[in-house]
């Protein structure tokens, strides 16, 4: 695989995906499922899975470390868009998980 992402996915299974409420298809310009996602307050709301203890986005398809992928990947939220593989937050998911770092 050429994208290190895929076989991971450690991020998705070690932070809540939080992200303003308006990013989902709740709002028409909305695009993440409003149908997986639960809500924090009255302005976020976060990928079901990844509020709680343990962490596994609903999305999150797969095994991880060995073959993951996003089963709403071109409709995820600006949180996930913006998270950066080999980032400190990266490297610290697969740590956790018992991957080495990037």
């Amino acid at each position: 695989m050429s994208d290190p992402c895929q076989s991971c996915g450690a991020c998705c299974a070690s932070f809540r995906v939080s992200f303003y409420w308006a990013e989902s298809d709740a709002h028409p310009q909305g695009t993440v499922p409003a149908n997986l996602t639960q809500k924090v307050n009255d302005h976020y709301v976060c990928m079901q899975g990844t509020g709680q203890f343990p962490v596994r986005c609903v999305a999150l398809q797969g095994e991880l470390g060995r073959s993951v992928g996003c089963s709403i990947y071109p409709l995820r939220s600006s949180t996930c868009r913006e998270f950066e593989a080999g980032s400190e937050s990266c490297n610290l998911a697969r740590q956790s998980i018992g991957l080495p770092t990037m």
